[in-house]
């Protein structure tokens, strides 16, 4: 008789399962017909994701096999085959299944120690990764650690733990999440703490050098603040330096660097002792804190020099004298009290000193000129004094020349006015004479004293035409001659022209005379010359005569008129060239 044929199937449960997570295989082993009976012996299962290789054995009971293991510990798809070894009546036989691990969930969790600590204290921050039922297995890979007001660190997990430590956490409360990255097998997850970082408490020590000193000698003052334990780091911020001999009172501020800080100072002007406080103001991190020490200081002497802008100047302009007062080294500092600048040719003037400086300003008229800046001394600082010499030249000026009215006509007055003024930046008020030139005819040279900046002269000789006026001011002894010209238009006066006739009426036959009266209209002014044109008409009979004028502008003429009626007169002035041509009427009655 022969061993009959077998089949062998496989299931897994629970499918899909998570990474660690007890999963059970079962192998069923049936005879193939025409065999029959129950199958006995072993059944070997191997389960594989390629990375993974789990390999258990079971005993067929009534026909099946069943194993269980969390040892799929990574996460994929895993071929499970189920080899039934066969026994003396049965042939082996195999099946396979899949099964499907996914990654298992994690938790995170963190602590540090200690809470609270102090700036500068080392303080350690430990991660705790572990599986979230009914995953399993220890999780591997990194953590990081985000600390807010302080570093990032990373750390990687060893047996599901992870730490780093720091202490360069600020005073304040810090926030740190603990972030696990995941691996294959288990996804991230993060977790948070809080962690209490108070100030340190610090001292501060005070030096001064050299000392003793003199007035305004260069002073170093020296703060060193260092934290107390257990407390560490390097203290920042600022420390604040009062020395005062109860008369002057320095104060000074220094950054601290590398926790110490130096400041100098020239400011020990008053003789005395003084005592020096150093406070350091604290920062985030550290309290403030005090040290003190003591300062001689003893008196100094000066010296005295003044300088002058703009040098060399023009008249008018303005020029700043500036004293400066300085100590003799060693001393140094700031000397108090007031300079008189004595300015030849010029004023006396007192200025305060300030930061060692005193200026005025004024102007002066040209020439040479020695100022004498005297420094009259203080409690502190002994008098002196020091000269300069200032150069003032004469000031450009320019001459502008303006006529009205422009246009005119003839015979009416013109007024010519020029504006002197000094060219920036001289200036003061110009002296001296214009003297205007004016061309073409009834033009001529005219003078005028220039008074407040101009010089006006008026006429009214001018002929008809175009005429350029030139305006030249001589100078005086601050102030340089300049030229301006301009031109004026001077045309035709109008006239007007009143005929009459005499006598009126007349008798026929008899003599008629006809006289035009011819003026300028105003603002024209002068007499006309020239003819006059008369036509005398009744319609019938006309008769033309023309008259010259005299000198009053005058201008008659006569003749007999015999036949009765009514005649008009026209008499047409022709013009001549500074008056306009003008017209009348009349008329004459002959019975």
């Amino acid at each position: 008789m022969n061993q009959a044929s077998t089949t062998t199937s496989v299931t897994t449960v629970p499918d899909p399962s998570l990474v660690g997570q007890l999963v059970t295989f079962t192998a069923t082993v049936a005879p193939v017909s025409p065999g029959a009976g129950i199958p006995t012996g072993t059944v070997t299962f191997v389960a594989t994701n390629g990375d993974t290789t789990v390999t258990l054995t079971g005993t067929v009971v009534a026909g099946s096999a069943v194993v269980s293991t969390n040892g799929l510990v990574t996460a994929g798809s895993y071929l499970v085959t189920a080899t039934y070894s066969g026994d003396a009546n049965f042939t082996g036989s195999s099946g396979t299944d899949t099964q499907t691990v996914g990654q298992a969930s994690t938790t995170t969790s963190v602590i540090s120690s200690p809470d609270p600590s102090v700036v500068g204290q080392p303080v350690t921050f430990t991660a705790i990764v572990a599986p979230v039922a009914p995953g399993a297995g220890t999780p591997t890979g990194t953590v990081t650690f985000v600390i807010t007001g302080g570093p990032t660190l990373t750390a990687t997990l060893s047996g599901g733990t992870a730490s780093v430590t720091t202490s360069a956490l600020t005073a304040g409360t810090h926030t740190v999440t603990a972030t696990y990255s995941g691996d294959p097998s288990f996804t991230g997850s993060s977790g948070t703490d809080t962690q209490t970082v108070t100030q340190a408490l610090t001292t501060t020590s005070v030096t001064t050098a050299p000392d003793p000193s003199v007035v305004g000698q260069t002073v170093s003052f020296t703060a060193t603040v260092a934290p107390v334990a257990p407390g560490a780091g390097t203290p920042t911020g600022t420390v604040t330096f009062l020395a005062t001999d109860g008369l002057t009172t320095v104060t000074l501020t220094g950054t601290l660097s590398g926790g110490t800080v130096t400041v100098s100072t020239n400011g020990l002007v008053t003789a005395g002792a003084y005592v020096v406080t150093a406070t350091y103001g604290g920062d985030a991190n550290f309290v403030g804190s005090v040290g003190t020490d003591t300062q001689t200081v003893g008196q100094a002497a000066t010296t005295t020099s003044v300088v002058s802008a703009p040098d060399p100047s023009v008249s008018g302009e303005p020029v700043t004298f500036t004293a400066t007062v300085s100590p003799v080294a060693p001393g140094a500092g700031t000397p108090t009290g007031v300079v008189v600048f004595a300015i030849s040719g010029g004023p006396t003037l007192t200025a305060t000193l300030s930061g060692g400086t005193a200026s005025v300003t004024t102007g002066l008229d040209a020439g040479s000129h020695t100022v004498t800046a005297t420094y009259s001394g203080d409690a502190n600082y002994t008098a002196s004094s020091g000269t300069d010499s200032q150069t003032v030249n004469q000031a450009s000026t320019t001459t502008s020349v303006a006529s009205s009215p422009d246009p005119s006509v003839f015979g009416q007055p013109v007024t010519f006015t020029a504006t002197v003024a000094p060219v920036s930046p001289g200036a003061g008020t110009v002296t001296g004479t214009v003297t205007f030139v004016i061309s073409g005819g009834g033009g001529g040279a005219f003078t005028a004293t220039v008074v407040g900046g101009t010089a006006s002269v008026t006429t009214n000789s001018l002929d008809v035409g175009t005429h350029t006026v030139t305006a030249t001011y001589s100078g005086d002894a601050n102030f340089t001659g300049s030229t301006g010209t301009d031109t004026q238009t001077v045309n035709q006066a109008s006239t007007i022209t009143t005929v009459t006739s005499f006598p009126d009426p007349s008798v026929s036959g008899g003599t008629v005379a006809f006289v035009a009266f011819v003026a300028a209209l105003a603002p024209g002014a002068g007499i006309p010359t020239g003819t006059v044109a008369f036509t005398i008409t009744d319609g019938v009979t006309t008769v033309n005569l023309t008259g010259t004028l005299d000198i009053a502008g005058v201008a008659a003429v006569s003749t007999p008129l015999v036949t009765p009626g009514l005649y008009n007169v026209t008499a047409v002035y022709a013009g001549d060239a500074n008056f306009t041509t003008s017209t009348d009427t009349d008329t004459q009655t002959v019975i």
